[in-house]
């Protein structure tokens, strides 16, 4: 959500502030039919199987038929979306969801909200907001949205809100978005910094997003994560800072093979502050990246323990001219875009 805001106040300066601060426009209704299915089997259910039902979102389970059940329930729903919006800034809102869920698209892991059993936590007064890198999208097909809930008690499924899949218009200028799929790799190697260095092999894993929810729920230590990006010759003259959200406990950044910052003692592992509360922002030194080509940033990531990795947005490449404080003007821009969020 960070990020949303991140790119629309660099797109603002345009607008009329006070009267016509940019909206964000759905593009896929979501309200309506979806299957579902109760039960957690340990691989998903299967796209043919026929034992799917029927249910309206958004409302309580309990108000489609499924009155008085607490436990795990699956949604799935089939949506096609234009060759068009490849190039767009792209978000899916789910509302609020009681109380915790996973999201897939395409099978691919997009983010959670909660705690999941054993340790199950609610957040069913949170909107469901995640940033839908293009990547995971088929233009040319079919695309399954499939959300894993878990319902403690009372009140079960997707509740309420505006469900659907938004876009952000008019993006900040080269702003490169760094969400999405990267290469994961557990252990320490000070190699794995290099901009040429072989990562083919690596895991893929979703950013944002903790590692636990996506295979690595007992790793705690060093892990590395790495992403190639291409920067337009037109921005050669631009100042970035890269913004790599949240982690969890502390990080080192490279990017083309250089340190452009750190957070927390890394090689001492002094888990002794808050670090993981601080999102991330560092500049990069002029000349070091390279416009017209491909580009890598590197991350390197100790845990100390629960949760681990790059955990929470903004990330991305942006302008350092659209990362400072909001002026006067712009705070009522703001306020709108988190009332909207906010539901």
């Amino acid at each position: 959500m960070i990020l949303l805001i991140v790119l629309l106040l660099a797109s603002s300066q345009s607008y009329d502030h006070e009267a016509n601060p940019p909206e964000p426009k759905r593009v896929v209704d979501l309200r309506g039919t979806w299957e579902f299915r109760l039960g957690d089997p340990n691989n998903g259910f299967r796209d043919g199987d026929e034992a799917w039902e029927r249910i309206f979102v958004p409302s309580a389970w309990e108000n489609e038929g499924y009155a008085g059940y607490d436990g795990f329930a699956w949604y799935r729903k089939a949506f096609k979306l234009p060759e068009r919006f490849r190039d767009r800034t792209l978000f899916l809102n789910l509302g609020k969801i009681d109380d915790a869920d996973e999201v897939f698209l395409n099978g691919r892991y997009l983010g959670s909200t909660g705690t999941m059993p054993p340790k199950a936590a609610t957040a069913y007064d949170r909107v469901r907001t995640y940033r839908i890198p293009t990547e995971f999208l088929d233009f040319r097909g079919e695309n399954i949205l499939e959300v894993r809930v878990f319902d403690m008690r009372l009140e079960g499924g997707i509740v309420s809100g505006t469900v659907g899949i938004y876009e952000l218009e008019s993006p900040a200028a080269w702003t490169i978005d760094l969400t999405g799929s990267w290469r994961f790799q557990t252990g320490d190697n000070s190699a794995w910094r290099e901009r040429d260095w072989d990562d083919s092999d690596w895991t893929m894993l979703t950013v944002p997003a903790n590692w636990e929810s996506q295979g690595f729920r007992d790793h705690d230590g060093y892990a590395w994560y790495r992403k190639t990006f291409y920067l337009p010759k037109e921005a050669s003259k631009t100042a970035f800072q890269i913004v790599l959200g949240k982690i969890d406990d502390l990080d080192e950044a490279f990017v083309n093979g250089v340190r452009v910052g750190r957070t927390g003692d890394v090689d001492g592992r002094d888990l002794s502050g808050h670090e993981w509360q601080i999102v991330r922002r560092y500049d990069v030194p002029a000349g070091l990246l390279q416009p017209g080509e491909e580009n890598v940033v590197a991350v390197r990531v100790f845990d100390g323990l629960q949760g681990g990795g790059i955990f929470e947005g903004p990330v991305g490449l942006v302008p350092t001219a659209t990362t400072g404080e909001a002026s006067k003007e712009e705070t009522p821009f703001l306020e709108r875009l988190l009332e909207w969020l906010s539901g």
